[in-house]
């Protein structure tokens, strides 16, 4: 099975995806005129502004939704992985990614917004909804739909699982193995796994509303309480950072483990982390009430500044200065050998090991707490994404029962992921970001080149900024956009 898996990657993270994820960023960096640098005061004040409605989120729950989505375990184990085999200097390309990659979060989420359409009550949309309103191809977004939920749905939960399993047995012991059909199983991770599902079984019952209100008070605690603990990590070793810095901007051009690896695992670990162009946090922008579908674009960009510029780069500091890490050279052999090599690179250790200098017995319970939060809001959010393409195809098709055994499928992932090893549950998890991200990217630059919707949004926003409009409108008609039906009749509707 690994095998296969390994296999898959290969060829679906290839040097192509890398690059095409990096083109598309400075490409909609360039004909935005670097949004995301120009407005990041406007993304600030709108992150606060708008309020929910009986059919839609705030901006905020919105923000938090995807944030839940993308502050998960890339950011703490991935980044790991990211170090232990790309080198230091992959966490330079995590940063350029996700500089750039603000840009193509920008673009997907503000066309989700413009595409998204009321169904039972409630806002859906995302890439699926857009690729058949924009690009007029049912069939490409009929694929998405199915990659994404079969990703969302099956492949990605378990990569979350199997991070708080792994955090767990490390901070708290095996406590004892049982025998199974599947091997010696630890009863720690059996334990931890059933009170996942347990708790996850009572959330998605209860719809996006619910994951919505968890989501908006467990993100911010959960992230804020990480920063303050990374913080105390770098000011106790403060000394250190100017010369860590300086490694990875070092390393990022003459890399030690390679500069393909270097670009490539930063890069890789940064598209599943901060998931700009992956095509995840249009669906979360989609269920936002807003006057303007450019608002949310604004919002959704400043998301990956959180995640992967300030969440990322602390976890990164904190493995680096202390000094907490493994480089992966050629076959088993270690450019750097600090830590066990018992001690996986794709999983929580490192992070632990770093806390754990600075707070002696605290900092592996602590990390694996803390990527217990991380880890379950962003099953919830792939949930979320799942059910809303499920409900694109329930457009066309009588699905019965489909809603309920995705719900199943999804607990089974999660338990099975917390269980078992963490290089299946991570390749797993890379073949799905990867094919949503090959087909999302493509597809939003095809829509570009046919449309350019979302850039005439901006245009329209920033015109009616500028003169100092207090209440905005959105008229797709004047601006030569079709297929944004729900905006089309919100105008009508208002004037």
């Amino acid at each position: 099975m690994q095998a296969i898996v390994d296999g898959l990657n290969s060829i679906i993270w290839s040097p192509a995806l890398i690059y095409l994820c990096l083109g598309t960023g400075l490409f909609y960096s360039v004909l935005t005129r670097f949004v995301q640098v120009r407005m990041f005061g406007e993304m600030w004040r709108l992150l606060f502004s708008g309020s929910s409605s009986a059919k839609g989120i705030s901006s905020f729950q919105a923000l938090a939704v995807s944030l839940s989505g993308r502050v998960g375990t890339g950011n703490i184990a991935g980044v790991a992985a990211a170090i232990g085999f790309g080198g230091p200097g992959a966490i330079f390309w995590m940063w350029v990614v996700a500089f750039l990659g603000a840009a193509t979060a920008y673009i997907e989420s503000t066309l989700g917004q413009l595409y998204k359409e009321e169904h039972e009550g409630q806002y859906r949309g995302g890439p699926a909804f857009y690729f058949e309103k924009a690009m007029g191809q049912k069939w490409f977004a009929w694929i998405f739909a199915i990659a994404t939920i079969t990703a969302c749905g099956l492949l990605l939960p378990g990569i979350q699982s199997n991070s708080i399993g792994n955090a767990a047995e490390i901070a708290f012991g095996a406590g004892g193995t049982i025998s199974t059909s599947m091997g010696d199983l630890s009863v720690t991770k059996i334990m931890t796994a059933v009170a996942i599902v347990l708790i996850l079984t009572f959330i998605i019952f209860g719809g996006v509303k619910r994951i919505a209100s968890f989501t908006q008070i467990v993100v911010p605690f959960m992230a804020l309480a990480y920063i303050v603990i990374a913080c105390s990590v770098v000011a106790l070793n403060i000394d250190q950072l100017p010369g860590v810095i300086g490694m990875i901007l070092a390393d990022a051009f003459t890399p030690q483990a390679g500069f393909g690896a270097a670009i490539g695992w930063g890069v890789k670990r940064g598209v599943y982390s901060n998931e700009a162009g992956q095509g995840t946090g249009p669906h979360a922008a989609a269920a936002a009430e807003v006057q303007h579908p450019a608002q949310q674009g604004l919002v959704q960009a400043f998301s990956v500044y959180i995640d992967t510029l300030f969440v990322c780069s602390a976890t990164a500091f904190m493995i680096l200065i202390t000094g907490a890490y493994n480089v992966h050279g050629i076959g088993d052999t270690f450019i750097i050998h600090n830590l066990p090599a018992t001690l996986a690179e794709n999983s929580p250790a490192f992070t632990q090991a770093a806390v754990e200098t600075v707070l002696p017995g605290v900092g592996e319970p602590f990390v694996a707490l803390a990527l217990f939060f991380f880890s379950f809001t962003t099953i919830l959010a792939y949930y979320y994404i799942a059910e809303t393409n499920l409900a694109y195809l329930k457009r066309t098709l009588k699905l019965p029962g489909f809603d309920f055994l995705l719900k199943v499928a999804l607990l089974a992932s999660t338990f099975y992921g917390a269980i078992k090893t963490a290089n299946l549950a991570w390749g797993l998890g890379d073949v799905g970001v990867g094919l949503m991200a090959w087909l999302n990217i493509v597809g939003i630059l095809v829509i570009f080149f046919m449309a350019k919707p979302a850039l005439k949004a901006l245009i329209d926003y920033e015109r009616q900024r500028k003169e100092g409009k207090d209440e905005y409108t959105f008229d797709p008609k004047s601006l030569d956009i079709e297929g944004a039906d729900f905006w089309e009749k919100r105008f009508n509707k208002n004037k």
